[in-house]
Order: structure tokens, then sequence, then C-alpha cells
């Protein structure tokens, strides 16, 4: 069987309307997947309740959406120092990506998205954390100047975003908006389909 194509889908910024398809992709996520994604073994019930807690003032998330159904993930989370993301806090990046729809260059874009958030919101340190045996990621890290330091079972990557310039906010908004556009027709599609 052939492996199914980014370019049926659209990477676009998910909002709270997007918490059970975000919730049900990392539910769908192998034990390999989910143990690179967390760090660590994670029940149904921990990524259900980790699920709920996203999308919070200081949380951006980008999705690989097809047909309505989120099969990739990047998220933007501020941490530390109580402080906003806007007022020079750090911020961690988490990634996930279903299997099938690896090696296609998804990771990259969602990076790349991820990076820019955090550029744009002003983040000090972007922090990346990954089991050491994740080449994948480590990879995707260094395609992004990432400075990596080992522990004995996993790297943090860091990532010292540039400071943001009005192209890099007119970019993430126009994005937005096109990702927004495109959620709305992808629902109304599937509104009249269940007709």
């Amino acid at each position: 069987m052939p492996q199914p194509s980014i370019s049926d889908g659209v990477l676009r910024r998910l909002t709270p309307a997007d918490l059970n398809g975000f919730r049900a992709h990392l539910l769908r996520l192998d034990e390999q997947s989910r143990r690179s994604r967390f760090g660590m073994e994670a029940s149904d019930e921990f990524v259900a309740a980790y699920a709920q807690r996203c999308f919070g003032i200081d949380d951006v998330i980008y999705g690989f959406v097809i047909d309505g159904v989120v099969r990739a993930a990047g998220e933007l989370r501020g941490i530390g120092h109580n402080l906003p993301l806007g007022l020079g806090a750090s911020a961690e990046a988490a990634f996930s990506v279903e299997t099938e729809w690896r090696r296609q260059g998804l990771g990259a874009q969602l990076l790349g998205r991820i990076v820019r958030a955090a550029r744009n919101r002003r983040a000090r340190t972007l922090y990346m954390s990954c089991l050491a045996n994740n080449e994948p990621m480590l990879s995707l890290a260094r395609k992004f100047s990432a400075e990596l330091s080992f522990e004995p079972q996993a790297a943090d990557d860091k990532i010292t975003p540039r400071a943001p310039s009005p192209a890099t906010f007119l970019d993430e908004a126009v994005d937005d908006i096109a990702g927004f556009a495109t959620a709305m027709m992808d629902l109304h599609r599937r509104s009249f389909a269940m007709q």
C-alpha cells in the first residue's frame, strides 16, 4: 500500500475547537511514538489528561490536518519564571507525527512554525527534550542550528530564537488566517457530507 501524501492535507494552527482531534491524534500514537513524544511511558489516561490542559494562553499548537483528522502536531508552551512568553519567558517545543505520515517533511514544517512563533513571542530560549536514540528528532534540531547537550538517556536541545521582525509577524498572521479559512471550509464540507 502506498504511503499517504501530505499534499492532501493542510498544516495550520489548531484552536480550542480542535481539542478532540488533537487528543485523538495523541491517543493514536503507538507505544514508541508516545515514549518519544512524552519522554516516558504514557497511558491513555495520561495522554487524555495532557491534551485537556493544552490550548492555554501561552500554548501555540500547529497541526497537520487531513479530512478533518489531526495526523501530526507541533506544540509551543511557555515554561518557568511565571512570565508570559511575550515578557521573555522560555518555551518548550514538542512534536508528534503518526507513523504513516513520517519522512515527508512534516517535522521540519512544524518546527519552522514553532521557532517562528517562539521568535514572535520573544521567547528567550526554546527547549526540546527527546530521547537520545530519537535520531530523526535530533537531526531535525540540527537543521535549526540547535545546541545539543546529551544526558545518558535524553537530549535537551536549546534554540535561541532571533528577535522578531515585521516580516515574521506578518508571516505568522497570514499563515493563521489561511489556516482558519481552511479549517472553516473543511468544517463546512464535512457538515454537508453528514447531511
